[in-house]
């Protein structure tokens, strides 16, 4: 007879649920229980169906997109754009129909170019979504499958083996020399050994991620072993999606150019509204009429924005991202393109970033010798040198030979840009290692082929292979040093094998020491020779073999790291100089990340993510500056320190290439993704990507980002000087009883033609000497300080006062038609003088870089034809209100224009023997 089993209670499957909010803290068998699963079976549809409807499929979901029409007129939001529209309204109402449409012209255009660019952006919950794998093989109702990753759910038992990526968060249940690559979540640089024990923990303390040996999370990759996995997490329950949260939470700050540009606009809102309640005042007690004064004051308002600014800035930032582009850094959104300028902080994630993410081994220590491996990364290139003599290694292969014997991992083909590797990454460096000295791992293996092997296990901390020789069963093993240590009885050395007596593992011992103090990760390699193997592969066959690993005769160590980028130390210099710290992000040890950072030169203190959970967020801000390297660290702690450092009011720009550093890079001013070993849910995240993956194109981007910003302070303080010459020049004129210096249709060509040429050859300026020299800008600076409005006044002053001068002066001299057209001229030159003294704010003009910028003299010219025209042609003289002048004339009205160049350099020249003396 047969008895029909009751089946398991339905799970809750609720987030506080103690098995299931943290799986590692707990035996497998226990969290399948909570999941109510036989392992054994897994599963069947009408379950896996209701657990669906309770969790979810298993993807991220769209975060909905905001309609086009409003992202365009997004575009409009700045203060600036908004003056500047309601100047055009103004201008239209007054019935001046071409200041109206050439306004709205270069609005639109602006508005066009910053839709198209940003456009593009905010896609990193889709690239996420993207990302999760396509299928998996699961266990349902005793039978394996293949199912769409989506569909499954808590409970579901997924079957892995080398190479697949893990589709869900969950527990494993088997783990058969089991490691996964868990780089692109945690920034680990070597695969993780998993196996199935709970991780203890005390009361209240939280395991960091990377520390979860017992648990594989969507989008890691076994490298090696078997698996079976109990999926406890899907979609945005698993550890991708508290990114994906992060990220969709997250609020993307203003760059400091933006809020610079704010700033602007109520500044010039402010001076606007200044000199036409002063020019209105004065109208009325000068008796003139209502219309009159409407007409004159609109005027006066057109002519205080600066209609091109816009356009100019536009055009800056485009060049901008053009230049850097071709240096290997794309910027995704116009208004980033200076955040680095101010950057004062670079956190950069280490492996892929920092350094290549491809282990190489650094040293070999072997028969009292110990050998340096020149070379990077997975390219087979590079020479064994010998420390002690300097000349090339001999006999490595006694050391090498075994250690690719005892591996699986073989040379790629790849790129000469990026050579590659199949298998563990630790076994690649062992190979590529070989290569170097001549020993290919191919023609190795065939020649002693494996009749046997013992595969790593986090247990035993060894790997064993097992070779013919003349009938007798040579074993070779890699594994941890001090268990190698422990099983062996002799040691390989100069004078050949012999005892390994209290002196000899002295020796070893110090040089373990040794190797680990440079941040390497060691492993031993040793031999022996076993008689007869134990029949049968199973488990116990396995265990008998390595019970008989004894009496082992250890051959030597070998060092290994994940190297630093070539010539990353130079760009971190280069940094420091620019007063930008670097700050070291890492999933890794901490010992290996202080190594690191030593050999980079980052300073400071090194912090855990542990420590880090111990700490509030006043205490992380009082703390963040003397850090230099954060190790250990999960995707939180990475958007805690960006917090903290903006809150002392840095610029913090967070470079990384692993879905682990999407929030962070999102959080920070300036994200900068790697574009050839960056994931696409952090290229989509940040807002600038390396297509090189080389840190010093960042330094590069820093000077840009510089340069940039110093362009648009030029060409601010060149078109507002102007604006404020233009309207003193109206307000002294109306004190003075003057006429109107400047007619309408004057105004609007000094606008369109100093808007133009001049200002946007000022955004398109050559870096200054000695740009890099400098510490970052403060982020409270404005564009507008007191200094800059002082000298803006200035040389507005000068202009008004030499254009009123003229115009008092040549009316009784040639009379009111030439003083009126030689007071247009003047003031018309004085923008030449005036960007000249924009170029040079506080060193003299007259240096090399007078000349740099043949933009800007191809304009002047361009400018000065144009005058000459609307002075001397017929049609236009009726246009413009002008008359013919002179050559006496001409000179006339240019060296008072010089007078704005003359006045200023000599206040630097004063300014700088004051300072000498």
């Amino acid at each position: 007879c047969s008895m029909t089993q009751s089946p398991p209670p339905a799970p809750t499957l609720a987030a506080d649920h103690p098995q299931l909010q943290a799986p590692h803290l707990w035996p497998a068998a226990v969290v399948a229980d909570a999941l109510a699963v036989e392992p054994a079976r897994g599963l069947d549809e009408g379950e896996v169906l209701r657990r669906r409807g309770m969790v979810g499929e298993n993807r991220l979901p769209e975060k909905p997109r905001r309609p086009a029409l409003l992202r365009f007129l997004d575009q409009f939001r700045s203060l600036l754009i908004l003056i500047l529209l309601g100047a055009a309204v103004l201008a239209g109402l007054v019935g001046d129909l071409k200041d109206t449409i050439v306004i709205l012209v270069v609005l639109l255009i602006n508005a066009t170019i910053g839709f198209v660019q940003e456009n593009k952006a905010e896609r990193s919950l889709e690239a996420l979504r993207d990302m999760l794998v396509a299928t998996a093989r699961v266990r349902r109702d005793g039978t394996p499958r293949i199912v769409e990753a989506a569909e499954l759910v808590p409970g579901d038992v997924v079957l892995l083996e080398a190479g697949d990526r893990i589709p869900a968060d969950g527990r494993f249940l088997v783990a058969e020399s089991v490691e996964v690559d868990e780089s692109a979540l945690t920034g680990e640089s070597q695969a993780v050994a998993k196996d199935t024990t709970p991780v203890g923990a005390a009361p209240g303390e939280q395991v960091p991620l990377a520390d979860r040996t017992g648990m594989g999370h969507m989008n890691t990759a076994l490298t090696r072993g078997r698996a079976e996995l109990l999926v406890t997490a899907t979609g945005m329950r698993t550890a991708v999606g508290a990114i994906a949260e992060l990220l969709r939470s997250g609020e993307e700050p203003k760059s400091p150019l933006q809020v610079q540009l704010d700033s602007v606009g109520k500044r010039i809102a402010l001076i606007g509204g200044i000199a036409i309640a002063v020019y209105a005042t004065i109208a009325l007690l000068r008796g003139e009429s209502l219309g009159e004064l409407a007409l004159s004051a609109v005027a006066l308002a057109v002519a205080t924005v600066p209609e091109g600014l816009p356009a100019v800035l536009a055009l800056t930032l485009a060049l901008g991202v053009a230049r850097m582009a071709r240096r290997g850094a794309i910027v995704k959104r116009l208004a980033s393109v200076e955040t680095l300028g101010s950057a004062t902080v670079i956190c950069s994630d280490k492996t892929g970033t920092l350094t290549l993410n491809q282990m190489t081994a650094r040293a070999l220590s072997f028969a009292g010798r110990r050998v340096r491996i020149d070379g990077e990364g997975y390219a087979p290139r590079g020479a064994l040198v010998d420390e002690a003599t300097g000349q090339p290694a001999q006999d490595v292969h006694t050391l090498l030979a075994p250690l690719v014997l005892c591996s699986d991992a073989t040379l790629s083909p790849g790129t000469d840009s990026r050579p590659g590797i199949v298998g563990d990454p630790t076994e690649g460096a062992l190979v590529v290692a070989a290569a170097k000295s001549g020993i290919s791992a191919l023609t190795l293996r065939t020649a002693y082929p494996r009749i046997a092997e013992l595969p790593f296990d986090s247990a035993r901390k060894f790997m064993a292979t097992v070779h013919d020789e003349g009938g007798r069963a040579r074993v070779y093993l890699k594994g941890a040093p001090d268990v190698l240590l422990t099983r062996s009885t002799a040691v390989l050395t100069a004078e050949g094998v012999r005892e390994l007596d209290a002196d000899e593992r002295e020796r070893l011992t110090d040089d373990i020491s040794a190797l680990a103090s440079r941040g390497l990760r060691i492993l031993a390699a040793a031999t022996t020779l076993v008689d007869d193997l134990p029949a049968g592969g199973d488990q116990a066959a396995a265990n008998a073999l390595a019970e008989r690993l004894t009496g082992l005769t250890l051959l030597g160590l070998v060092g290994i790291a994940d190297p630093p980028r070539p010539q990353v130390k130079d760009a971190i210099a280069l940094a420091s100089q620019a007063g930008v710290s670097v700050k070291m992000i890492t999933g890794d040890h901490r010992d290996t990340a202080a190594a690191i950072a030593r050999e980079l030169g980052i300073g400071g203190a090194v912090v855990t993510g542990a420590e880090l959970d111990r700490m509030t967020p006043a205490e992380l801000s009082e703390r963040v500056e003397d850090i230099g390297v954060f190790a250990r660290v999960a995707p939180e702690h990475k958007v805690a320190i960006v917090s903290a450092l903006t809150a002392r009011g840095h610029v913090a720009a967070m470079t990384g290439d692993g879905v682990n550093d999407a929030a962070a890079l999102r959080s920070a001013h300036m994200g900068v993704a790697m574009g050839i070993t960056g994931t696409e849910v952090t290229k989509e995240a940040g807002d600038m990507i390396l297509t090189d993956d080389d840190f010093t194109t960042i330094v590069a981007s820093v000077r840009e980002g510089r340069s940039i910003y110093d362009n648009v302070v030029k060409f601010v303080r060149f078109q507002l000087s102007t604006n404020i010459g233009a309207i003193l020049s109206f307000l002294g004129a109306t004190v003075a009883g003057l006429a109107a210096p400047l007619t309408a249709i004057q105004v609007l060509w000094v606008n369109i033609i100093m808007d133009g040429p001049p200002a946007m050859a000022l955004g398109v300026d050559p870096a200054r000497p000695g740009l890099m020299d400098e510490p970052p800008r403060r982020s409270t600076e404005r564009i507008l300080n007191r200094t800059r409005l002082i000298r803006m006044f200035r040389a507005g002053a000068v202009m008004a006062t030499g254009t009123l001068s003229v115009l008092a002066l040549a009316d009784g001299a040639f009379g009111a038609p030439v003083a009126a057209t030689m007071a247009f001229t003047t003031f018309v030159l004085f923008q030449f003088f005036n960007a000249l003294n924009a170029r040079a704010e506080r060193e003299t003009v007259f240096t090399r870089h007078l000349f740099t910028n043949r933009w800007l003299w191809v304009s002047f010219g361009t400018v000065i034809v144009l005058q000459v025209l609307v002075v001397h042609v017929p049609v236009l003289q009726r246009l413009f209100d002008t008359t013919a002048l002179t050559a006496t004339q001409w000179l006339i009205c240019t060296m008072v224009a010089a007078s704005v160049l003359v006045v200023e350099e000599a206040i630097k020249l004063a300014r700088r023997v004051t300072t000498r003396r």
